[in-house]
This record gives structure tokens, sequence and C-alpha cells, in this order.
């Protein structure tokens, strides 16, 4: 048994999800043919009451579409230091967009908006223009920490005076609802733009939806073209979305549960310096000088489970829908045995 604690991204799909995708009604995407995207790009929609929605490979062409579209050559994205556009996106702002980012230190990955206003760039031609501001929900490489929808109208507000556009990289939102409770709907009101990604806690194969006004997502069905994103009969991708999103959401507290279970197994590991506080489903932990990274991945995999490490010292590890319990029990064996 080979137990992958590496991301949500390794899961795979359940038998239903597989009939569900292999039943699936589809056309030509290219060609807005295609029912199955269609009815999962107007579901996602309305869910978090936006006009309209795109399909898209990856969360991360959503949010190169999106800035994209939101700035010009020469502007300013305001983000957390942890963002995954300026960590995990091969440098996508500056090679697709000419944008540069200013980095905030946030609170484990949450900004302010006392943060966004002493960013925020006064008008003059040797300053980039503030054009906007990107946050993460959850954030990734903080624990899994997640925003409030307290927090979130506050943002909007800021960005509203200041002119600035508002993108939600929804990378795990629907982790950050089973813990927030807030609705969904509730969103689209807040921001310019929402991408969301649904082979992560969701347990799809692949792909994303980018959700904004009518305007905004014709624009990103032709930045979809130009960065390579066209997809023909894609509907059998859709419908894995279309699945999850009805059978897969209200069981992502289990993932939580589990992720706490980790947390509490560590605590008693004597070689662990450091655990940040476990939000939601991402588990990052810090080792003492007498363990580096390679050393526990490779004892690790030598018992068949597989974690990530972030540097030399931290690692993570990332609860997900083909991560149960009788699993968890075998990690705390290994891990205690170490």
């Amino acid at each position: 048994m080979i137990i992958d604690l590496r991301s949500d991204t390794v899961t795979k799909p359940t038998k239903p999800m597989l009939e569900a995708m292999f039943s699936a009604e589809v056309g030509d995407d290219v060609f807005e043919e295609d029912p199955t995207v269609k009815k999962l790009e107007q579901k996602l929609a309305k869910i978090f009451k936006m006009e309209s929605g795109l399909f898209c490979p990856s969360g991360t062409m959503c949010n190169q579409i999106a800035i994209r579209i939101h700035t010009q050559p020469g502007d300013e994205i305001i983000c957390d230091e942890s963002a995954h556009i300026y960590n995990f996106e091969g440098g996508g702002p500056a090679t697709n967009s000419g944008a540069s980012i200013k980095v905030i230190k946030g609170a484990n990955g949450i900004i302010s908006p006392e943060d966004i206003k002493s960013n925020t760039r006064s008008v003059a031609d040797w300053y980039a223009r503030s054009r906007m501001v990107f946050i993460e929900n959850t954030c990734n490489i903080t624990g899994g920490n997640y925003y409030r929808l307290e927090q979130i109208k506050a943002l909007s507000a800021v960005c509203k005076e200041n002119e600035l556009k508002f993108h939600l990289d929804g990378a795990r939102i629907f982790n950050a609802l089973a813990e927030t409770r807030d609705s969904p709907q509730d969103f689209g009101q807040y921001f310019d733009s929402i991408s969301i990604v649904l082979s992560k806690g969701l347990g799809c194969p692949v792909g994303s939806v980018i959700l904004g006004n009518k305007d905004f997502v014709k624009k990103a069905r032709k930045t979809r073209k130009i960065l390579g994103g066209g997809m023909r009969q894609v509907g059998y991708f859709a419908a894995a979305g279309l699945y999850a999103l009805d059978h897969h959401i209200d069981r992502l507290k289990d993932d939580h549960q589990r992720a706490r279970a980790l947390q509490d197994i560590l605590v008693e590991i004597p070689f662990v310096e450091e655990i940040l506080p476990v939000y939601t489903n991402i588990v990052i932990f810090k080792l003492n000088n007498t363990m580096n990274s390679e050393d526990f991945e490779n004892k690790l995999l030598k018992e068949n489970i597989k974690v990530v490490h972030l540097d030399s010292r931290t690692i993570r590890m990332v609860t997900h829908l083909d991560f149960d319990d009788e699993m968890l029990e075998r990690v705390s064996e290994v891990l205690r045995s170490l």
C-alpha cells in the first residue's frame, strides 16, 4: 500500500466519478458546443453568484488569465509572500502579462486592509501602477489558513477605494468554506474574478473554472486560447467536476480531522521542532537539527509513505480523498518508530 501525502492533487477518480465521466454528453468546447462543460460553468457561477464561468486546464491558467485581463504591462500586483502566483507559477505574471509583484508579509498568509493601503503606490512616472490584489483561499504554504467572509468584505472595500482589481485564487475554497460555514453565494459581490480548482480537495483528475462577469469571461475565453488552453471534448472532465460538487464537498471535514490527527501525532515526535497551526487539510512542520528533510523523506519512502519538503528542514503533508483512517494509523506507527 502506497500512502501519498505530497498533495491533495494525487487523488484518483472514484468509481462513481468515473461512471459519470464515461456517460457524459460532450461536444467541441472551442466551438462552445460541449453541454457538460456549460453545465459545470453555469453551476459554479450560480454557486458563487457570479455571471459566468470558463473551464480551464488548471488553477495556474485561471490565475494567469485573470492577471492578463486585469493588468497592463508595467502594472503591479499586491499579494502575500506565500501566494501561489509569486512562488509556484514559474514567473507567469512577468512572462505572460509584464506585471510585477509587491509582496506583503501577512499573518500566516492572510493580508489586511492596512497591508493593501500601505502597499498601494502613489501615482508617479517612476512607480509601477498598483492595479490588482491577489488572495489565496486556503493559503497553501501557511498550513491551509483561510479568510472569513468579513475579512474579504473589508479587503474588497479597500480595493474599490483604490481602484484595484480583486482576484480570489480559490485553490481550496471549499476547504475554507467547510470551516467558516460562510455561504459561497456571498462571494461574487466582492471579487472581480474567482478561480475554483477541482483537482485538489474535490478529487477531480484535472480542471479549474474561472468566474467573473460576462465581459470578463468573454475576454478570458480569448486569453485561454492564446495561452493554449482551448480544449475539445472536455466534457468528460467537466462531468467529474459536476460529480464532485454534488458528492465530495461535505466530506472535506474528514480530511481536516485527519490532518489534525497527524498534528497530534507529530507533537509526540522528538525531532519535530515546530508545527504550524493546522487550519484545514495541510500539515506543515519543521524538523530540528538532528534530521534534515531529505533523510526524513527517505525514511518514510522506505515505508511506502510519500511526503514533500518545502526546504531543508520543513515538511508538508496534505490529507485528501484517498487518505483514510487505516492509512492514518499506518503513518502514525511509522512516525513513532523513527
